[in-house]
């Protein structure tokens, strides 16, 4: 999710409250930085935040890091909260591909929500469900690994059951029509675009123990 270039981003980002500027010192000891041994979710392509920030507020007996690569994205996501008093919550600025500097068998649980479905087949590596961010993943979850991922592009979701499947991946829960208004659902911004042009959601859980 890309937004127009936001007057002095940068200075609004390193100043938030929950923004972690230099994230790759805490590889290891992310639950030492929390300051409690509560379990670790992460989302890759937070977007403006929505999604992240309602879980923190939901759950303060999970911490949560969101993870945004774009500037003009994470600004709003830092903008929203500020306004909040949360222990839980962490933002940082990466590339998913470098994740495995980051983190080290540390994570619970990965949410994808509406990710880049990068469609041209030479392009395939890049999906965020491909072998080789799975192969990343590997290395960063703690014991279980569990992802959790929406989507609006089936052709995306169908790739995401393969490879899921092929890696050793169970298939928990899958559904074509996600149920949105669902109370235990928290929306993200493009989730509810699509739910009021009445899009389908396509929703997936895979475990790998």
């Amino acid at each position: 999710m890309r937004l127009k270039n936001v007057k002095g981003a940068n200075d609004i980002i390193i100043k938030g409250k929950y923004y972690v500027d230099n994230p790759y010192q805490y590889k290891g000891v992310w639950n030492k930085y929390f300051k409690n041994n509560n379990p670790i979710y992460i989302e890759i392509g937070m977007g403006k935040g929505d999604f992240i920030i309602q879980n923190a507020i939901r759950y303060p007996e999970i911490n949560f890091i969101g993870i945004e690569k774009y500037d003009s994205v994470v600004v709003r996501a830092i903008q929203k909260s500020n306004e909040l008093e949360l222990d839980n919550l962490k933002i940082i600025k990466v590339d998913a591909n470098t994740l495995g500097e980051i983190f080290s068998r540390e994570i619970d649980t990965i949410y994808l929500n509406f990710s880049d479905p990068w469609p041209k087949e030479r392009h395939a590596k890049r999906r965020l469900t491909s072998q080789l961010f799975l192969n990343i993943y590997n290395n960063i979850f703690k014991d279980t690994k569990k992802i959790i991922m929406k989507t609006d592009n089936i052709d995306l979701f169908n790739y995401s059951l393969e490879s899921l499947k092929e890696n050793g991946y169970e298939i928990v829960f899958k559904t074509n029509d996600l149920d949105c208004l669902d109370k235990d659902n928290i929306m993200t911004e493009y989730e509810s675009k699509f739910y009021n042009k009445g899009i389908k959601i396509n929703k997936l859980e895979a475990v790998k123990k």
